[in-house]
């Protein structure tokens, strides 16, 4: 099924939901290790950059800085959609709020600053209604 690319109707249908937990962003040297369940990984020159739950790490020992809430875009966008990220990201920089994007294939997913989840959420979801 091809995901939606009209910027109007994308926006309209966000549908932001605040998945359970809490994130964080660890780098590891090589593989990720056995038994680790990243929700998402990055593989860069520098290392394999993981995002995963923070009990997770914490069990193995992993480093983190940065603490994250994971929210999930629920509209199917298409992967040359053009405008929603930088709508979402303008949308939460205009409250002060800071957010990564990763794009899966069938949704986006913002990582935000987890003490600011609600706020996010509230922001992203006052941007859609503004497109209704």
């Amino acid at each position: 099924m091809a995901g939606e690319r009209d910027l109007q109707t994308l926006l309209r249908n966000l549908r932001p939901v605040l998945n359970p937990g809490r994130y964080v962003y660890c780098t590891l040297p090589g593989k990720v290790p056995t038994g680790l369940r990243p929700v998402v990984t990055v593989a860069e020159a520098e290392g394999v950059t993981v995002v995963v739950l923070q009990e997770e790490a914490d069990s193995l020992g992993l480093r983190y800085e940065y603490v994250a809430a994971w929210i999930t875009l629920e509209i199917h966008s298409a992967l040359e959609a053009v405008g929603l990220t930088a709508a979402v990201a303008t949308c939460l920089a205009d409250q002060g709020l800071s957010c990564n994007v990763v794009a899966g294939f069938h949704h986006d997913h913002l990582f935000v600053n987890a003490d600011n989840a609600d706020r996010a959420v509230a922001a992203l979801q006052s941007l859609s209604t503004s497109h209704a």
